[in-house]
This record gives structure tokens, C-alpha cells and sequence, in this order.
């Protein structure tokens, strides 16, 4: 039995310090976790003697992987997944609309239910060991935590090409991505909280001169050799427009990504797909996090969700067997069910 509280919540300072405390789950998000945290950013967000929030994650090998996907392949049947998914997108909200600076240190892996603890603060610190990913169409979900929100806000059709795709960027991508807003060595992070425990002034401007100065450059960003090749085929108005732009590129790197789709659920890419375009035009944090919640809710309804986590998590045999197992058998009604409101939903403003 591990004793460890799986999140450390401390007060260094002015500084709020949240530390996820997980390190052989990759710093797995759980229900008790957020359970934890929620209460403690409420308090700390009323506290005068609190100026900022940090965030890490135990270990080198991650920030956070995502939410405990094992846990909602083990709720299954239950209201375990509307309870999780209901209080983690509170939490991104609480995050999302923080009074004061909140600085997430995104050191190692960083996924799913990571993002949204992290990309939602007002200072994203990228290291040099971060490995971003919005994974979620390759177990049968959708990119969620806000991603209706933050995906649209990448340059161009990034945000589209990674939603669907699940590519994975190193800290040179998130910056040109706008996913991170610094890279900061992971070797620096311990210098980088005594500065901010030290500082005299934690406002959104002096944390940022703080981070100013420790930042380092990360260097060119692969993601801008493919850009324009993305922009044009994720402009696509459905993903089979997508894969048949893709088809015209005649390259390796299109002949990659159609490849990547066919591995992903067709529901799941075309309920993302759906979901990435109105997100762009929904203007509240807390409708895109109601919406979300409905497209969660009817994916733990459904068959793709649990078969992904069975073949990647619980058998690891890596062959889901989708159900539709093709984008032509998925039609308009089954992603229109997706979106429908929910009897007694929860309130996200």
C-alpha cells in the first residue's frame, strides 16, 4: 500500500503550490484528486495571503498523462463517468476563470485531463522534457477539458490536425502552437519556485518578468515545416474531406496522417471534428464545458469509449474493434445524439 497523499497542496510564501503526486500512474488524474484541489483553489483564490497558484507533477517522467482512464473502464454501468467528467470540466472552469496568476509547470508527459489542468492557467511553462498530446479519438473520446475551447485558438487548422490526429508535440511545437507560453528547462523549475516564493510582486506582470528570465529559447518548431499542408487539408468541411485533401497532398507526411486517422474511432473523429468547429463560435468557457460534458456523457453511454481503453490500457493488444467500424456507417443523427442536451446536466457558469 502507498501512504503518499496523491496531491501535496502547500503554502510556500504567497505562493499556493498544488504537486500531483502519482509518479508511477504518470500522475493519473483521480476523482479524489480533484476532489482535492477544487476546494484548495477556492480558498486560496479568497485568501489575501495567497498571490499565485504553481502546479507540478511528481517525478521526470510526467506532469499528468490524463484523467484515470482505468477508473472509468471500471465505472462502467455506473454514474461514475457523468460524476468524474462533472467535476474535472468544474474544475477546468475554476481554473480557466482564476483571480489570480496560475503557473503550470508542464514538465514530462502532459494529456487529457494534464491539459486541462495546466492549460487553462494564465502561464503555461513548457520543459524540455514535455510531451503534449490530445490522445483522445484513439480510445473512442473526444478531446476534452476545454479543448473546444484552446484547440481553435491555434494558428490556423493546428488545432483541428491535432484534435483529430492525437500528434504529439515537444516544447518547441506548444510554443508555436500557443499550448505553452514559455520553455523553461525542467532542470530549473525548483529555481524557478524559490523565484516566485521570493518575489516582492506576483501580478500577472511580475510573473511574467520572472518567467522572462528564466526562460530559454527551445528552437525551431518542427510542427512549421507542415503547416501550410495542414491549413489546407484540416480546412476540410467533414473529415472525409480531410483524408480525400490529404489523398491530393502525394506525400509522406499526408500518406502518415491518413494512415494515423484510420486507426482512430470513425464516431470519435467525426463527433470531434463537430465539435472543434462550433467550438470556435461558442464564446463562454462554461457553454463549451456544457457541451463537452454532453458529449462525455453520451460516449460512457456508448461502445467505442470502453473498447478503446480495453485494446490500449486493460488488454493492450492495441486492436480496437470500432463500432461503426467505418466514417461512411457513421451518419449525421449518431454524431447529432452526441450533442443533445442531458436530463439534470450540471451548471458550468
Amino acid at each position: 500500500m502507498n501512504d503518499e497523499p496523491e496531491v501535496l497542496l502547500e503554502q510556500r510564501g504567497r505562493i499556493g503550490l498544488i504537486t500531483l503526486n502519482k509518479p508511477k500512474a504518470l500522475n493519473a488524474l483521480s476523482l479524489s484528486m480533484i476532489h482535492a484541489i477544487a476546494p484548495q483553489l477556492e480558498a486560496w483564490a479568497a485568501d489575501d495571503g495567497v498571490d499565485a497558484v504553481v502546479i507540478q507533477g511528481t517525478g521526470d517522467k510526467a506532469f499528468c498523462a490524463g484523467g484515470d482512464i482505468r477508473d472509468l473502464y471500471e465505472g462502467r454501468g455506473t454514474d461514475f463517468g457523468p460524476t468524474y467528467y462533472a467535476a474535472e470540466y468544474k474544475l477546468n472552469v475554476m481554473i480557466h476563470t482564476f483571480p489570480k496568476p496560475y503557473i503550470a509547470l508542464m514538465d514530462g508527459v502532459t494529456m487529457g485531463g494534464g491539459v486541462g489542468m495546466s492549460v487553462h492557467g494564465s502561464h503555461r511553462v513548457v520543459s524540455d522534457r514535455i510531451l503534449f498530446a490530445m490522445p483522445e479519438t484513439g480510445i473512442g473520446l473526444f478531446p476534452d477539458i476545454g479543448a473546444s475551447w484552446f484547440l481553435p485558438c491555434c494558428p490556423g487548422e493546428i488545432g483541428m490536425y491535432l484534435g483529430l490526429t492525437g500528434h504529439r508535440l515537444r516544447a518547441a511545437d506548444t510554443l508555436y502552437a500557443g499550448i505553452g507560453d514559455v520553455h523553461v528547462p525542467a532542470d530549473r523549475d525548483e529555481d524557478l519556485i524559490a523565484a516566485l516564493v521570493a518575489a516582492t510582486t506576483l501580478d500577472g506582470d511580475g510573473v511574467a518578468d520572472i518567467l522572462r528570465d528564466f526562460a530559454v529559447d527551445p528552437g525551431e518548431a518542427p510542427l512549421a515545416a507542415h503547416r501550410d499542408a495542414i491549413d489546407r487539408c484540416f480546412a476540410g468541411d467533414s473529415v472525409e474531406d480531410i483524408l480525400a485533401r490529404l489523398a491530393a497532398e502525394d506525400s509522406d507526411w499526408a500518406r502518415t496522417q491518413i494512415e494515423t486517422l484510420a486507426s482512430k474511432s470513425p464516431t470519435a473523429l467525426k463527433v470531434t471534428h463537430r465539435q472543434l468547429r462550433l467550438g470556435a463560435r461558442i464564446e463562454s468557457i462554461a457553454d463549451i464545458m456544457a457541451m463537452e460534458y454532453r458529449l462525455a456523457d453520451r460516449s460512457f453511454r456508448g461502445h467505442d469509449l470502453f473498447e478503446g481503453i480495453r485494446a490500449v490500457v486493460i488488454d493492450k493488444d492495441g486492436a480496437p474493434q470500432w463500432d461503426p467500424a467505418t466514417l461512411d456507417a457513421v451518419s449525421d443523427a449518431d454524431v447529432d445524439d452526441y450533442f443533445e442536451p442531458v436530463a439534470g446536466e450540471p451548471s458550468f457558469g
